[in-house]
């Protein structure tokens, strides 16, 4: 184990690599590239990379960067690419391909504002429009955090009972660009970690067919496996976290992370980075004398419902801080759980940091002081963050 300085997306990419080698016995590593703002340096660092039985693929799209992948896990390999807003959006067919073939692709995406008027800066809108074509999502609050979720990510999605596509996001510039020190293991434990990719259905010897036409029980059959399969990751992964405590001797973060939480008779929930900055509002609002506690929501697909109900119940109001809207509706996040709190809980949207704008402490102590007088939830209320 060592520390090294790194971005994100130098962190998505070295775990990556590592994953990539840890299969060298097996059917190798694949990656399909292209480049798109701000997650051209994931691109760039893995391509820089020597992988025993590797190859990174730079290609004309995104969409075919993900059609790389498809191919690759079709043929069994392990399988990883990255992009970012509009290159999402190119690679959206692509993904709802991957998902629904039960390819196990590991995407990374650095979240950034869907365009036009073009935006560089953050906003989980990208990620959040594929929330229903069957990928796991993971959000990020931290570098180390994306590292560990990348090699989780590899574990979960090659897993037999999930056998899915992985996403994992970090908010673009605020994660991708920023530089911290982070634990990096070594290859051994890395192999010790990650098993030789095996995919029950990969094309070989035996003739079939992946994508072939189907007629409707076949689709509703699939369909069913698929959504029980997503229903069982929460457990799959809690077993994932187990072992990577115990290979790396520290555990990746929970699905569902809360912070001074026990006692509150408030919630603040987030996702992303915005969750650091509500631990520290949460902090100063304690120091104020209010019992306020936050709670991080990092497994958005498939939605851990029970944990979240456990967190919410007997709070009396709950701040649900969006870093997105659903146009005409309010924040994604907001719609899912505001129906998991108890009957009367007052559940408050917040729209925050749209198209990049910065959250600070004082816009969430701020959210506070309008949820608190609260009797009944308003409309969502966005707020104003330069």
């Amino acid at each position: 184990m060592s520390a090294k300085l790194l971005s994100a997306n130098h962190g998505a990419a070295l775990a990556a690599t590592l994953a990539g080698r840890a299969n060298r016995a097996g059917r190798g590593f694949c990656s399909g590239v292209y480049p798109i703002t701000p997650s051209t340096e994931c691109m760039e660092f893995l391509c820089l990379q020597e992988i025993e039985k590797g190859r990174v693929v730079r290609t004309e799209s995104e969409h075919s960067a993900m059609g790389v992948c498809i191919g690759a896990a079709a043929a069994g390999a392990r399988t990883f690419t990255v992009t970012s807003s509009n290159g999402l959006a190119y690679m959206a067919e692509n993904c709802m391909a991957a998902a629904n073939l039960r390819l196990p692709v590991v995407l990374a995406v650095a979240n950034r504002t869907l365009g036009p008027p073009w935006n560089l800066w953050t906003d989980h809108g990208d990620a959040l429009m594929l929330r229903d074509f069957g990928l796991v999502q993971f959000f990020c609050a931290d570098n180390q955090e994306v590292f560990d979720t990348i090699l989780c990510a590899f574990r979960l999605a090659e897993d037999p009972d999930v056998m899915m596509p992985v996403m994992v996001c970090m908010d673009g510039f605020i994660l991708s660009h920023s530089v911290t020190m982070t634990e990096i293991p070594d290859q051994a434990q890395i192999d010790r970690f990650l098993p030789l990719t095996a995919i029950p259905h990969q094309l070989g010897d035996t003739p079939h067919t992946l994508g072939q036409i189907e007629v409707p029980h076949q689709t509703e059959a699939h369909r069913q496996q698929h959504h029980a399969a997503m229903l069982g990751v929460p457990l799959v992964y809690a077993a994932i976290q187990d072992s990577f405590e115990a290979i790396f001797a520290r555990r990746p973060a929970d699905a569902v992370v809360a912070y001074r939480a026990e006692d509150a008779d408030t919630l603040i929930v987030s996702m992303g980075t915005i969750g650091a900055t509500a631990e520290r509002a949460v902090d100063m609002l304690r120091a104020q004398g209010h019992r306020v506690g936050a709670l991080r929501v990092r497994l958005f697909r498939p939605l851990p419902v029970a944990a979240i109900r456990k967190w919410f119940a007997g709070k009396q109001r709950i701040a649900v801080i969006d870093r997105n809207i659903s146009l005409g509706f309010g924040g994604i996040l907001w719609g899912e759980v505001q129906a998991l709190a108890d009957p009367g809980t007052v559940v408050q949207n917040y729209l925050a940091g749209l198209g990049g704008g910065d959250v600070r402490p004082e816009h969430i102590t701020g959210m506070l002081a309008d949820l608190l007088p609260r009797q009944i939830a308003g409309q969502p209320a966005m707020v104003e963050a330069v």
